[in-house]
């Protein structure tokens, strides 16, 4: 309390000096965070992640003040003259509601990193559910997030890191916790209240240290077996040079004692397919345990062990290439039976196939249309060519599901997002429905989190990095750029179709 006050004081206004303006979903009452209101001299203010704004700028105060309002996948009533906003008579003290619309399926609920995630309720003198609502280990930027609970709390890891004292941050991953909802932790729609493990500076420090040049990147985050059967932590490290070029990439457990990740094994620089890779799922089959690594289709797996993971040699790929087979387009052997049929399947030494190269099978005549998995299309007919996401089981639509960025949307290149579910995670994948829009802005790297699910899966929750950085010459937005959003989505939403037991 004594912070928030500390914090309050140091903005120089309270609440009784500003306006209090709050942008709600109209479908559910609830704060919408991210939502533009500017006003006609072309200042803009951007809702908190309660959805409300502080105003208080002198120049504004006893004067009816046109606010226009607008935000990705959220819309307010046009005029008769095109514009979309509201009239407010501004006053010291006082307050208005304004309500808009969702357009989409997915309901954006907070951001859970950067700075003044709830600066303008702080402000106000609204209650905040986290600890550290304005700057947390001083960190104000973080790309992708890893999440899995481990030890009895969730572990959240992140790339790139901003702080606020300099333009360069830290490189080598960032880690934090936070305790699991029922166990101490917040109902996710409400919040995650992350602690981050920081340095001697009280900044967010690295999880994975490593010498030599380049950024650290993390992926592949899961659990496997030790030689003595114990469970690790484990994940798959890159050392990078920009974003193309691979410095040395291999295997790393995490050190609880420590709470670093340590090199474990270091992978050729010429097979990036044979390693751990994107969020893992677990599974069960056949009397063995496999991690099953989807990028955004599981495509790879391998048994759930640290010394097969350390071996390229013991991952297989779900593939239609004959076996041994290496994909060059026309050129590629696939497999078929006796009797004509593709053969798909879990086969050692041989490429997947990425979506694209299923497409270009095709072409060549290689594959029949109907015989391909991956080829996804929106309920126009329209071809969506998908990037990165995520896959899960889930109880409630009785399928496997897919949280996914489509790359080169109609709206942006990174920023939409899609839903689609199969009977197994390998597919067919032929159908998807759009979940979240943004104009002109991305949410990359999507990850839905199970662990987080409610109402047995019927509710779920995702997250992904808001960011222009893919989007061209788009001006960053204040706070939220470069930062970890949450969306949640209804899977009963009728928008997507009925579950297979109510079809």
């Amino acid at each position: 309390m004594f912070a928030l006050a500390w914090a309050l004081c140091a903005t120089g206004a309270s609440g009784a000096d500003c306006f209090a303006i709050r942008v709600v979903d109209e479908a559910t009452g609830r704060g919408v965070p991210l939502v533009a209101l500017r006003t006609v001299d072309g200042t803009v203010r951007y809702t908190d992640s309660a959805g409300f704004v502080a105003v208080r700028d002198p120049e504004l105060m006893g004067q009816r003040v046109f606010f226009h309002i607008s935000s990705h996948g959220y819309e307010y009533p046009a005029d008769g003259f095109g514009n979309r906003g509201i009239a407010l008579d501004v006053t010291p003290g006082g307050r208005a509601e304004v309500r808009v619309h969702r357009v989409n399926i997915a309901e954006r609920l907070y951001r859970l990193t950067g700075a003044g995630i709830y600066r303008d309720s702080v402000i106000l003198g609204e209650p905040v559910p986290v600890r550290q609502p304005l700057l947390n280990a001083r960190v104000t930027g973080q790309d992708s997030a890893l999440a899995i609970p481990w030890r009895g709390r969730i572990y959240w890891f992140f790339g790139d890191t901003n702080r606020i004292e300099y333009p360069l941050g830290n490189f080598h991953t960032s880690g934090a916790t936070s305790a699991l909802p029922g166990d101490g932790g917040l109902d996710p729609s409400i919040g995650v209240d992350i602690e981050y493990l920081v340095d001697d500076d009280g900044f967010s420090r690295a999880m994975c240290p490593m010498a030599g040049e380049g950024p650290v990147w993390l992926d592949g985050l899961a659990v496997a077996r030790d030689r003595d059967g114990a469970d690790r932590l484990v994940a798959h490290y890159s050392r990078v040079r920009g974003l193309e070029t691979l410095l040395e990439h291999g295997l790393a457990v995490f050190d609880d004692e420590r709470q670093v990740f340590t090199k474990h094994v270091e992978f050729a620089l010429d097979d990036t397919q044979r390693c751990p890779r994107g969020h893992p799922v677990a599974i069960r089959e056949d009397g063995r345990d496999w991690l099953l690594f989807p990028t955004p289709f599981a495509s790879l797996r391998c048994e759930a062990t640290i010394e097969a993971l350390s071996d390229p040699g013991r991952y297989e790929s779900f593939t239609c290439l004959a076996p041994g087979a290496r994909f060059a387009a026309e050129h590629t052997a696939v497999e078929r039976g006796p009797d004509g049929t593709l053969v798909w399947g879990w086969k050692p030494n041989t490429d997947a196939i990425t979506q694209a190269q299923e497409a270009e099978l095709a072409v060549a005549g290689l594959l029949r249309p109907d015989e391909c998995r991956y080829q996804v299309r929106d309920g126009t007919g329209q071809a969506i060519r998908l990037h990165n996401g995520s896959l899960a089981w889930n109880a409630y639509r009785q399928r496997w599901i897919m949280i996914v960025a489509q790359a080169g949307g109609s709206s942006s290149v990174l920023g939409e997002i899609w839903f689609a579910e199969a009977d197994s995670p390998t597919g067919p994948w032929t159908s998807c429905t759009k979940i979240v829009t943004h104009d002109h802005y991305g949410l990359y790297n999507p990850v839905h989190h199970p662990f987080l699910d409610q109402d047995g899966g019927r509710v779920i929750y995702f997250q992904g990095t808001y960011s222009q950085t893919f989007e061209g010459p788009v001006a960053p937005t204040p706070l939220y750029d470069y930062n970890q959003i949450m969306y949640r989505l209804d899977l009963s939403d009728a928008r997507l179709g009925p579950p297979p037991s109510r079809r």
